[in-house]
């Protein structure tokens, strides 16, 4: 594999620890009536706001799917995947409006919340397998040299904070909290109530 593709397929895992993590603390409350920070949750969204959405899908828009509509058979595909990038900020911006309903409301407002992590998180794995699955061996058969050095360059600036290298200060930041809030086994943060 492409060494493009394996820093998308990296970035991918960091926001499916981030998924699971969300999922894991919703679970702890359901199951074990848990009282877990909110900080954690508030720093997990602002992480797939902050990252994610501003920075990782428009490197893909650009390098990965621009180049693959010169296949015809990647078009629709293509299409999809774009439009799934163009709806993230909405089912994100949708997410953080019932976290802070049950943030404010309290617990007859939990299974809402708990619905629209399961459902977010559902929608995402979906959207990334198909990135992985479906355009990933399209691009190894379509892209040239050009390509792969244009990818290259944009995958390599602006490293995944949650990823190996963690040159950018905020993110990095943004991640030591995320880790010192949750608790075990996402993090290293108290445990939950």
């Amino acid at each position: 594999m492409h060494k493009a593709l394996m820093v998308i397929r990296s970035e991918h895992r960091s926001i499916d620890a981030v998924l699971h993590g969300m999922q894991y603390l919703v679970n702890e409350i359901r199951t074990r009536k848990s009282k877990v920070d909110a900080r954690v949750f508030s720093a997990m969204l602002y992480y797939l706001d902050a990252f994610p959405e501003r920075v990782h899908h428009p490197k893909e828009d650009r390098y990965l799917l621009e180049p693959l509509r010169r296949d015809p058979a990647a078009r629709a595909l293509v299409a999809e995947l774009e439009r799934e990038h163009s709806l993230g900020g909405q089912a994100l911006r949708t997410l953080e409006q019932h976290f802070i309903r049950y943030q404010e409301g309290g617990d007859k407002e939990f299974a809402a919340f708990g619905q629209a992590v399961d459902e977010f998180a559902r929608n995402y794995w979906e959207h990334m397998r198909k990135e992985e699955e479906r355009a990933f061996p399209i691009a190894e058969r379509v892209f040239n040299a050009e390509d792969w050095s244009a990818i290259d360059r944009a995958f390599d600036a602006d490293p995944d904070p949650l990823g190996a290298e963690r040159d950018a200060a905020d993110m990095q930041k943004l991640f030591s909290r995320i880790a010192n809030l949750a608790p075990a086994p996402i993090g290293v943060g108290p445990r939950v109530r």
